[in-house]
């Protein structure tokens, strides 16, 4: 299972960091480059993962008492990715929404967004313990560590989509461990373990969308 510590804080701001870095190292005509993702471009891949530091201020207000019916990142991936779920339905929203936040920021506050916007909204929510429980528009309640689960393994699975358009490093082994292990989970374990013991003939891949 994965464990819901100030590692997953450390090691999101080191993946926010990378993805400064990698935009700031690009040139004008980089951010228009076409990823692997159907229609998107760089700028809209960082639009898409770019912290809005007004989200973390907001969890500050949501905080409510007892306990969260979600309580792990791969819970909520469970809940997003299930048959009919949000990322099946709103897929074409979220790419929409991704398009119109690329056209509405430029390279430079994308980049300040993930070296300094963001990671200061992350520290201002660090007397948050993981185990809080905050009320969410689409999930009903869930933990904060929960939440910052899904954040880091989103950092990490776009960097991919990123170093496939422009090439660089991989990801720091800290956080694809963590989203290797964290996805995994998201499976049915007697079919995900069958499956990589070459035993198995069930569908398990993907996890999700």
């Amino acid at each position: 299972m994965t464990r819901q510590t100030d590692d997953v804080t450390e090691l999101l701001a080191e993946a926010w960091a990378t993805w400064a870095e990698r935009g700031a190292a690009l040139d004008g005509a980089s951010w228009g480059l076409a990823t692997r993702l159907p229609d998107w471009t760089v700028q809209d891949l960082y639009a898409h993962v770019a912290p809005v530091p007004e989200m973390f201020a907001g969890l500050r207000d949501a905080v409510v008492d007892g306990p969260a019916e979600l309580t792990t990142g791969a819970g909520i991936l469970r809940f997003f990715n299930r048959p009919g779920g949000i990322a099946h339905t709103a897929a074409g929203q979220v790419a929409e929404m991704a398009k119109e936040a690329a056209a509405a920021a430029g390279p430079a506050e994308l980049i300040a967004r993930f070296g300094a916007e963001g990671p200061a909204a992350l520290a201002g929510i660090a007397d948050l313990a993981p185990a809080t429980t905050v009320a969410h528009p689409l999930l009903g309640t869930v933990t904060v560590g929960a939440l910052g689960e899904v954040a880091l393994m989103e950092a990490t699975v776009h960097l991919l989509d990123l170093i496939a358009a422009i090439g660089g490093p991989p990801p720091a082994d800290g956080a694809l461990h963590f989203t290797r292990a964290l996805l995994a989970e998201v499976a049915d374990p007697v079919a995900f373990i069958e499956a990589a013991a070459g035993r198995g003939t069930a569908a398990v891949l993907p996890v999700i969308r």
